[in-house]
């Protein structure tokens, strides 16, 4: 390369930099129009802006309707409103918004309820914020994550026995319909020990978040805590920002040197908000209806949580996750199990035997709990599940007195165990458990 086109390059080098410190004002940009609508989808021509800004839509009710550019083709913007869009009409004039996605976020945000762009919903006035974060995250360099060292102690004595969580871990809560996935949910918001609780209730029906806020957090419990809810009527750029926006304020306290647990209900239906959002720009199916994207975004998603730098706080994050049909090898649930740090798996068949929670242990698994468990319950755990396992093998020759005892010595002990085994994984809506105690039970369980 010449030296004329070496300082041409470095020129163009610096007027970029300076072009991207440049903010011009929204009245001189220009404008563009709407031209065709399809479904939730907007055609806008006339105007340029990123994947991932926002615009705002001139409306018949008076208010502009804010959308956010999620794809583009040739001179044409994809555009996917954030609210509802009654008042849309033929050429409305649509104006880009300058600057990337941020959201308010701070401490006054504790006791309080909000939407996916951070107003609140539960009419107890504005929220005095201290901090504008980007609604994406920062990533945060792997190799300068704090690793997980410490228990995370959640009141169920089946997860702190056999599966311990780690503070700073990522688990998957895999389940079908209506086997207590909510409830076993509540009872970790309730029992587990952090600084402050994020839920974000994603995709939901709208009678559940009330149900959830009442029931499940309480009086007491909303006080530590922030509750972002889209539910299923939101549209679905409004749902994939819900989890989003969690996600942002638990980040927030997290720098503040904070432990905070974040709750998402659920992972599945934030997928299926980026695959009604892929598939009305023209994205292809890939797998059983998903596009690509969805995978892409959900690893994109759950890594933003987890341990910050050291010294810093810590989110650790539990997902619950919809196996269709109590498939678990629906596209969704496979990729979780894949990027999640552990994946606790609810039964049918348990819970219509009527043992809750309705934990399948032989399903389930902690990748962290090697590293931050003593040796000794490492060994108990390990036995107990030996011995759950010896007898779920062979229960149909149990149950029609095929097995004769003295056969198996693995066996025999199986049986005579298994009655204390069950009533071990068994657990009330109202007990709570702690780490301690759970080791105590587990070796009472076992009589070492």
């Amino acid at each position: 390369m010449s030296f004329s086109q070496d300082l041409n390059q470095s020129l163009l080098d610096k007027l970029d930099r300076l072009s991207q410190q440049i903010s011009l004002p929204s009245s001189l940009m220009v404008s563009g129009r709407l031209v065709r609508m399809v479904g939730m989808t907007l055609e806008v021509v006339g105007t340029y802006a990123p994947v991932g800004s926002r615009c705002q839509i001139e409306s018949k009710h008076g208010e502009p309707i804010e959308a956010e550019v999620v794809g583009f083709h040739d001179d044409r913007l994809y555009l996917m409103p954030i609210g509802d869009t009654q008042g849309l009409s033929p050429n409305a004039k649509v104006t880009p918004v300058q600057g990337g996605v941020k959201v308010r976020v701070g401490h006054a945000m504790l006791g309080r309820i909000v939407d996916g762009s951070g107003q609140p919903l539960d009419n107890k006035g504005s929220i005095e914020t201290e901090q504008e974060v980007p609604l994406s995250g920062r990533r945060i360099n792997p190799l300068k994550r704090a690793p997980i060292s410490e228990p995370l102690d959640v009141g169920i004595k089946a997860i702190n026995g056999l599966l311990t969580l780690g503070r700073g871990q990522r688990i998957g809560l895999m389940a079908g319909t209506g086997v207590g996935k909510s409830v076993l949910l509540g009872m970790m918001t309730r029992y587990t020990n952090a600084d402050v609780v994020v839920v974000g209730l994603v995709g939901e029906r709208g009678r559940e978040v009330n149900d959830f806020v009442r029931n499940n957090l309480g009086e007491e419990g909303l006080k530590r805590s922030v509750v972002v809810a889209t539910p299923a009527d939101d549209p679905p750029l409004m749902r994939l920002h819900g989890a989003m926006m969690a996600t942002a304020i638990a980040e927030y306290f997290r720098d503040q040197g904070l432990n905070v647990l974040l709750l998402m209900d659920s992972l599945t239906r934030f997928a299926q908000a980026q695959r009604e959002i892929a598939l009305a720009v023209g994205e292809p199916p890939a797998s059983k209806g998903y596009p690509p994207s969805v995978f892409s975004k959900l690893p994109q998603l759950v890594e933003r949580a987890g341990n910050g730098q050291e010294g810093a706080g810590s989110i650790t994050a539990i997902y619950t996750v919809l196996a269709e049909g109590d498939d678990q090898s629906d596209p969704v649930v496979d990729s979780a199990r894949g990027v999640l740090d552990g994946h606790i798996v609810l039964s049918r068949e348990i819970a219509d035997s009527g043992r809750y929670p309705a934990i399948d242990i032989e399903s389930s698994i902690s990748r962290v709990m090697v590293e931050i468990v003593s040796k000794e319950q490492l060994g108990l755990a390990r036995r107990f599940k030996q011995l759950y396992s010896t007898y779920q093998q062979n229960q149909d020759l149990i149950n029609v007195g095929a097995y004769r005892k003295g056969t198996d010595p693995q066996i025999d002990a199986a049986i005579q165990k298994y009655p204390l085994l069950n009533q071990f994984l068994s657990q009330e809506i109202g007990e709570c458990f702690d780490v301690k105690h759970s080791t105590l039970e587990l070796q009472k369980t076992l009589g070492e």
